[in-house]
């Protein structure tokens, strides 16, 4: 933690902050005709940037409290672990493609999709042992490929312009 600034503590603060008001605009945008639980995923632009950005704990940071902050406004406690189990295997899934280096952020944030409907499902099993989850499998990987193929077009636009950001005291 020697590395965290208060400059650092701003950026994420309202990086944050734009996470929740991102995910404030997905909730009302209805997209459960198909299979409950598709969503766009635009929280995951700011993910994205701030393991671009920063590293892993700083994306877990913001992912834990935009999680939190999002399940107590427009959720319940089993969004919040669907969400918090979802963007952790996210997370650590993205960190690794991107610690590779031979992964583009689109590929990085398709994958990052599919797994954060991977941990959801793994919740699912945990929380409805007895309702056929693995049907919504195959419906859930397509939805976070595609809709990962989408935010890594995203923060490959809007990452170049605002790297003006990053300070030596911000990293």
């Amino acid at each position: 933690m020697k590395h965290w600034t208060a400059a650092k503590t701003a950026y994420l603060g309202l990086l944050t902050a734009l996470a929740i008001v991102l995910g404030y605009v997905e909730s009302l945008i209805p997209l459960d005709f198909a299979v409950p639980g598709i969503k766009l995923g635009l929280c995951n632009i700011v993910v994205l940037i701030v393991l671009q950005m920063y590293d892993w704990k700083a994306a877990v940071a913001v992912s834990a409290v935009r999680v939190t902050v999002i399940g107590f406004l427009f959720g319940n406690l089993f969004s919040i672990a669907y969400g918090m189990a979802g963007t952790l295997l996210s997370i650590l899934v993205m960190t690794l493609l991107l610690k590779s280096g031979r992964f583009s952020l689109i590929g990085v944030s398709a994958a990052g999709g599919t797994a954060h409907n991977i941990g959801q499902i793994l919740v699912a099993l945990v929380v409805v042992p007895s309702f056929p989850v693995f049907w919504y499998l195959p419906v859930l990987m397509l939805a976070g490929d595609v809709t990962g193929i989408v935010i890594g077009i995203i923060v490959s636009a809007v990452l170049p312009r605002i790297r003006v950001w990053r300070t030596p005291a911000a990293g």
